[in-house]
């Protein structure tokens, strides 16, 4: 049993929910098949992110990762994907809300949207691409850092 009166207290803690999470967009090109991995191939990472509203309290957050695998000038295989989540906040302060979907989201996306990555490339006939964690913290400042020099001189 709980203790008297809390049962009729609404939650008023902030709250993240990831409603449900899924392939936006995938593309695998494997212009290096049969051949694979040749020693220690050279690779170029990208990754972004977007986030747009949805509806009350709901965001759509994707993450977008692009991968070229290349060994001795020839491309190995490239791989773009876009891997999105529904998210819900709830009581969030307002000057938290863009920090939580442009780091906290993506960091429990990510477990999953680096699994599809290792699972694609292995399915190209590749060894499985384990993707390093992704410093969103960084990636946010960037994205804050260029939002600022873009704005019009002159205005507050």
């Amino acid at each position: 049993m709980s203790s008297g009166g809390s049962e009729n207290q609404p939650n008023l803690q902030p709250n993240l929910q990831i409603m449900g999470q899924y392939i936006k967009d995938l593309s695998f090109e494997n212009p290096g098949a049969p051949s694979g991995f040749a020693g220690n191939p050279e690779m170029d990472m990208g990754v972004d992110l977007k986030v747009r509203p949805m509806g009350p309290d709901h965001y759509e957050v994707v993450f977008h990762i692009r991968v070229k695998a290349s060994s001795e000038g020839r491309t190995l295989f490239i791989l773009e994907l876009a891997y999105g989540a529904l998210v819900k906040l709830t009581n969030m302060p307002e000057d938290a809300v863009q920090r939580v979907l442009l780091i906290q989201a993506p960091l429990l996306m990510f477990p999953f949207a680096r699994r599809v990555v290792a699972d694609v490339v292995r399915d190209g006939g590749m060894p499985p691409l384990v993707i390093e964690p992704i410093d969103f913290v960084s990636l946010y400042q960037a994205k804050m850092a260029q939002a600022a020099q873009q704005q019009p001189v002159g205005t507050a």
